[in-house]
C-alpha cells in the first residue's frame, strides 16, 4: 500500500500538481479581470439569485416551475454544495494543515476568491448550452459546452469518463473512508467489523436514494446540507468566541506561514501552497467542471443568475465552512506538521474534544456522517449527468449505480493517504481539461454578463433568449418559448407601458 501511495502521490501527483495550481490561478485572474471581478462586484446579486424561484402561472393556469421543468436555483445550489460540503471541509482541511502547515489555509482562501470568477464562467456556460429531455429535466455541463460551444466532442467524451469515474467511484470512496475514520476515532475502534458495518449502512442509504432519481436527490440534499452545515458552523463560532483572545495570533500565523515570513515547524511555503490548493480544489471545486453539471439543471431566467449562485457556493464552502475547521484545528493543541499519525477527520475530532470536551469528537462524527453522506448523493448526481451524456442506456446506468455502491463499500477499507492521493489525481486532471475548454469560451460568458448588466441598469429583472445574441451557435434552449421567459418578457412590456403612461 505504501508503494502504491508513493507512486500515485509522488510520481503522478507530483507532475499533475506541478501544473494545476498555475492553471487555477491564471484562469481565475484572467476571468476576474475580464469580468471586472464579478465574484466581488456582484456579491449582493448572488444572494438574490439563490433565493429566486419562478412564481405565478402560465396562460393555461399551470404553475410556472412545473411547466418550465428543471429544479429551483436553490436546489441546484444544494446539489453542488452537497458534493462540496463534506469530508473536504472537515477531513480535507485538517489533512492540509497537518501536511502543509497553517499557511495552507491562506492558499485555500485565495483559491476561493480568485476561483470565484472561474466558477461563475463555467456555470454560466453550462446554463447557456443546456438541453431538455422528454421528461422535462435539464442536462448540461462541461461535456455540453465543449461539444456545442467548441465542437470538441472527443474531449467532451474523455472529460465525461473522467468525471464519472472521479465522482462516482473515487470521491465516494473518500467520503466513506472519512466516515469510518471519524466513527473509529469517536468509538476508539478501527476494527474491520466496524468498517463493514459503516460500509453497509452508507451503501444501503445510498442505494435507497440514487435509484430514486434527481428529484429525490435534490429533496434530500436541500434538507441535509443546510441543517448539518449550519450545526457545524454554530459549533465553530462557539469555539472562536470561547478562544477569542487567541484569534489574532492564529490569523497572523496563517498569513505569515503562507507568505514565508517565518518557518513553522518545518512546514515550507511550497508545501503550504500545494496542499492548500489541493484541498481547496477538492472542497470548492472551482474550475474543476463538476458544479456546472448541477448548475445546468436550475430554473432561472438568465444564465448569469446561476453563474452567480455557483460562485456563492464556492464562498460558502471555503470561506465559511472550511475556515471553521481550520479555526478548530489551529485553536486546538499544538500539532506536528508532516505525515504524522493523526490526520484528516481524527485531527479535527481531537482538536474539538480538547477545546470543548469529549462530546466534541462525537459531534464531529455525527455531522461528518451526514455531510459525507450528502456528498455521496451529490457526487453520484454529477457522475450520473456525465454517464447520461455518454449513453442513454438504462442498463448501463443500472450497472453504474451498482458500481457506485461497490466503491462506497470499498472506501471503508482503503488507506487514508492512498484514497486522498487518488482523489487529487482525478481532480487535477479534470481541472486541466476543463480550464483548457473554458478559456476560449470566456468571451461568451462576458457577453452574457454584459447583457445581464444592461437589463439591471434598465431596472428590469434580467431575462435571456437566444435572439439577444444571435451569433451564439448550437443554443438549443433559451428560445423564449418557456413560461418563465415569456412571463418575464410580458412583465417587462407591462413595466414599459406603465412608464409610458405615467410619463
Amino acid at each position: 500500500m505504501d508503494t502504491a501511495f508513493s507512486f500515485v502521490d509522488g510520481t503522478i501527483n507530483g507532475f499533475i500538481w506541478g501544473i494545476v495550481p498555475w492553471f487555477l490561478v491564471a484562469a481565475g485572474l484572467y476571468f476576474g479581470l475580464r469580468t471586472l471581478f464579478v465574484q466581488v462586484r456582484l456579491l449582493p446579486s448572488m444572494f438574490k439569485a439563490v433565493a429566486e424561484t419562478p412564481k405565478g402561472k402560465d396562460r393555461e393556469g399551470r404553475d410556472l416551475d412545473a411547466e418550465y421543468g428543471g429544479i429551483s436555483a436553490f436546489k441546484a445550489f444544494t446539489i453542488s454544495a452537497a458534493s462540496r460540503v463534506g469530508t473536504g471541509n472537515i477531513a480535507g482541511v485538517a489533512l492540509a494543515i497537518s501536511i502543509g502547515g497553517p499557511g495552507a489555509v491562506f492558499w485555500m482562501w485565495m483559491l476561493a476568491i480568485i476561483g470565484g470568477a472561474t466558477a461563475f464562467v463555467e456555470s454560466t456556460l453550462a446554463q447557456l448550452w443546456k438541453t431538455k429531455d422528454e421528461d422535462g429535466n435539464y442536462h448540461g455541463g462541461p461535456a455540453y459546452y465543449m461539444t456545442r460551444g467548441l465542437g470538441w466532442r472527443p474531449v467532451a467524451v474523455v472529460f465525461s469518463v473522467f468525471l464519472a469515474l472521479t465522482y462516482g467511484f473515487v470521491y465516494n470512496a473518500i467520503q466513506t473512508n472519512s466516515i469510518v475514520e471519524a466513527v473509529g476515532g469517536s468509538l476508539g475502534n478501527d476494527s474491520n467489523a466496524l468498517k463493514g458495518t459503516v460500509a453497509v449502512v452508507v451503501a444501503g442509504l445510498t442505494a435507497a436514494i440514487i435509484f430514486g432519481g434527481v428529484t429525490r436527490i435534490a429533496s434530500a440534499t436541500q434538507v441535509i446540507v443546510p441543517f448539518m452545515a449550519g450545526a457545524y458552523i454554530l459549533i465553530g463560532i462557539a469555539v472562536v468566541i470561547l478562544n477569542i483572545e487567541e484569534v489574532p495570533g492564529m490569523i497572523s500565523l496563517i498569513v505569515s506561514s503562507a507568505l514565508g515570513l517565518r518557518e513553522v515547524l518545518g512546514a515550507t511555503v511550497a508545501m503550504a501552497f500545494i496542499h492548500g490548493m489541493r484541498r481547496g480544489l477538492f472542497s470548492n471545486e472551482a474550475g474543476m467542471g463538476s458544479a456546472p453539471n448541477a448548475a445546468a439543471t436550475a430554473t432561472v431566467s438568465h444564465p448569469v443568475k446561476q453563474g452567480l449562485v455557483q460562485t456563492l457556493g464556492v464562498y460558502f464552502d471555503t470561506l465559511l465552512v472550511c475556515s471553521i475547521t481550520a479555526f478548530i484545528v489551529l485553536l486546538g493543541p499544538p500539532i506536528t506538521y508532516g505525515l504524522g499519525d493523526i490526520q484528516g477527520a481524527a485531527l479535527t475530532q481531537s482538536a474539538l474534544a480538547d477545546l470543548v470536551g469529549a462530546w466534541g469528537a462525537h459531534a464531529i462524527t455525527f455531522i461528518l456522517f451526514f455531510l459525507a453522506f450528502s456528498s455521496v448523493i451529490g457526487n453520484y448526481y454529477l457522475a450520473q449527468a456525465n454517464v447520461e451524456y455518454l449513453t442513454g442506456s438504462k442498463t448501463v446506468m443500472t450497472v453504474f449505480r451498482v458500481a457506485v455502491i461497490g466503491f462506497v463499500i470499498f472506501g471503508a477499507f482503503g488507506s487514508v493517504p492512498l484514497v486522498w492521493a487518488l482523489g487529487d489525481t482525478m481532480a487535477g486532471t479534470l481541472a486541466i481539461i476543463n480550464i483548457i475548454a473554458i478559456i476560449p469560451l470566456g468571451g461568451v460568458a462576458i457577453k452574457l454578463l454584459k447583457n445581464f448588466n444592461e437589463q439591471r441598469v434598465q431596472g428590469v429583472d434580467p431575462v435571456f433568449h437566444r435572439d439577444m445574441l444571435p451569433e451564439l451557435k448550437n443554443v438549443e434552449f433559451w428560445d423564449g418559448s418557456d413560461p418563465v421567459t415569456r412571463r418575464s418578457i410580458e412583465d417587462r412590456v407591462t413595466l414599459r407601458q406603465n412608464r409610458d403612461n405615467n410619463a
